[in-house]
């Protein structure tokens, strides 16, 4: 799947840049024509004349070249490349990515890019857990590129943990099953729902949630990857559009509820990852509800049912796909779900499962079918859990 692809391989300043020798091989070797962008710190690491030898490329590092001044145009590059990878991609690197700080040659190469750009963190593990980090890999998600997990091992400080630059030749394999699956889904148009609903009791004060919308986000940026025409409808989150999706801000369950009615008809696939409030307060107080010494009353009514509501209407072809949030009998609710809204597949969380759910950059899931066929899966990025959702939509069309 690499024959004749080109890619920028991008080296930045950690001692994993000897792995990269290794990975400029291996893409050589399955047909990529490869070319280096160093930032001046990776030339401490690894000395340009052996990746130019191995490329059949000069490797480029600065706007100019010393000697004659020739200028070296990140557009072209940008523009030239089918893929961006960036192996190893220190801390630093990854923050001027998250953050448009162009103060280097791959800094800039990368914000020129219009190819999928791919990042192998490499670290120690308590940079690569270090809350700034984990947003700016979160930034870097969201923007649509994709993070190739660091392995846990033995680290350069010597320490053991998650941190260690993945190798070269599963590096290779991710490239590849991108480019065999990247335009899987052409043609195709998806409705995503994705975070919490907000239901106002006054001016200042609603009935919510703590989801994210990160699930969600991630399942949008996944298919707009593979080349599907992407809706997705919004509960109030602060994530930033994913690039190419047509994103639909609502607030409350019964504006999402008219959204996904208007939208669903025209999709082919659906996949209701929002967290809707059940309930909403009968009333709301145009006005500040005052404290008072007496006990407040909240009487709440049922909203609609979105999920429940496209699966009366869904048409022979669409799939239709739901999430259930579970604190007990995970899987006997589950399935009452899935049969009570009509859905093709269940996705089942588990609060049960720490660092997994609301808020969090993981997820464990367990997909359950129509048939009743369980597939689980362990503790993954949301990214990754994403990425094996649409595996799945993918085996249900190849039946």
């Amino acid at each position: 799947m690499l024959k004749n692809k080109k890619i920028i391989l991008g080296i930045t300043g950690s001692i994993a840049a000897y792995k990269a020798v290794y990975l400029a091989r291996t893409l050589i070797k399955r047909g990529a024509e490869v070319q280096v962008v160093i930032t001046p710190s990776g030339k401490e690491f690894i000395t340009p004349v052996t990746l130019s030898s191995l490329t059949q490329k000069p490797v480029i590092s600065e706007f100019f070249t010393a000697n004659t001044g020739e200028w070296h145009s990140h557009v072209d590059l940008g523009l030239w490349a089918d893929a961006m990878l960036i192996a190893p991609a220190t801390a630093s690197t990854i923050a001027k990515m998250a953050n448009g700080v162009a103060d280097n040659m791959l800094i800039t190469t990368y914000l020129s890019a219009r190819a999928p750009v791919f990042v192998a963190p490499a670290m120690d593990f308590d940079m690569y857990r270090h809350p700034s980090t984990r947003r700016n890999l979160e930034l870097l998600r969201s923007y649509g590129n994709h993070i190739i997990e660091p392995a846990e091992g033995a680290l350069a400080s010597g320490l053991e943990g998650k941190g260690r630059m993945e190798e070269p030749e599963k590096i290779a394999d991710e490239l590849e099953r991108f480019f065999s699956a990247s335009k899987s889904f052409f043609g195709k148009k998806v409705m995503i729902t994705a975070g919490p609903t907000y239901e106002k009791i006054d001016p200042v004060r609603f009935i919510g949630n703590y989801s994210s919308g990160k699930m969600g986000y991630a399942i949008a940026t996944a298919f707009a990857s593979r080349g599907a025409e992407v809706t997705l409808i919004s509960g109030p989150v602060t994530l930033p559009t994913p690039a190419g999706v047509k994103r639909i801000d609502v607030e409350s369950a019964k504006e999402m509820y008219k959204a996904a009615t208007e939208n669903f008809p025209d999709s082919d696939i659906a996949v209701m990852c929002a967290a809707v409030a059940d309930f909403a307060p009968e009333q709301t107080n145009a006005t500040k509800i005052k404290r008072g010494n007496a006990d407040m009353m909240l009487k709440l009514i049922p909203n609609p049912d979105i999920a429940a509501s496209l699966g009366q209407i869904k048409k022979p072809g669409q799939i239709l796909a739901g999430f259930a949030l579970e604190s007990d009998n995970e899987e006997e609710n589950a399935r009452h779900k899935l049969e009570k809204k009509n859905l093709d597949f269940i996705v089942l969380n588990s609060l049960a499962d720490k660092g997994a759910c609301f808020g969090g950059d993981n997820n464990k899931i367990t997909i359950i079918s129509r048939t009743g066929e369980k597939t689980s899966y362990p503790m993954k990025s949301k990214s990754a859990v994403a990425d094996d959702i649409i595996t799945y939509i993918s085996g249900i069309y190849g039946k």
